[in-house]
């Protein structure tokens, strides 16, 4: 905790604080929102099988709450096969075979990986609140953080606090 912060809480603690500083300690926003890191498995939960259930779909590690279309991604829907995994390969080759869909871009071409830019900022950032990260996205192939992680900007939703 930063030196002034500290001071403001230990006096906010024993009652000495004016009225300015008790309300700065009091209404200043948190730095940053928390981010919910998601494993294979804790997604693939969120698979549009259950009825009430959030349908969560990754797209380039960015998790995606998609519920509010599950006529295309709820259970027996078009695109089902894409929701409970990062399905960043076969959103970029608009592709359902499950040979696709999988977080592994290696291989794609350029018109691919620009169709994937495309829908990711245009369809899914657009249109889908962000609810998390996979794992793969925040940390590194042993398991450290990754530094260079930062979280996607959605100004137009509010954030959606699970915890």
């Amino acid at each position: 905790m930063a030196g002034g912060a500290a001071r403001l809480l230990l006096a906010a603690l024993l009652g000495a604080l004016p009225a300015a500083a008790e309300r700065e300690l009091r209404f200043r926003p948190p730095a940053e929102a928390p981010v919910r890191l998601f494993t294979e498995p804790e997604l693939a939960r969120y698979d549009g099988q259950q009825e009430g259930q959030p349908i969560y779909l990754a797209v380039k590690g960015v998790v995606f709450d998609v519920t509010s279309g599950k006529e295309f991604y709820g259970k027996g829907a078009p695109y089902n096969a894409l929701v409970g995994k990062d399905s960043t390969r076969g959103v970029a080759k608009m592709s359902l075979d499950p040979a696709d869909l999988t977080h592994d871009i290696t291989g794609l071409t350029e018109e691919e990986l620009k169709s994937l830019d495309d829908i990711f900022n245009n369809v899914y950032k657009a249109k889908y609140p962000i609810v998390g990260y996979t794992s793969r996205r925040i940390l590194n192939e042993d398991g450290s953080p990754n530094l260079d992680f930062k979280p996607e900007d959605q100004p137009h939703f509010n954030i959606k606090d699970e915890f």
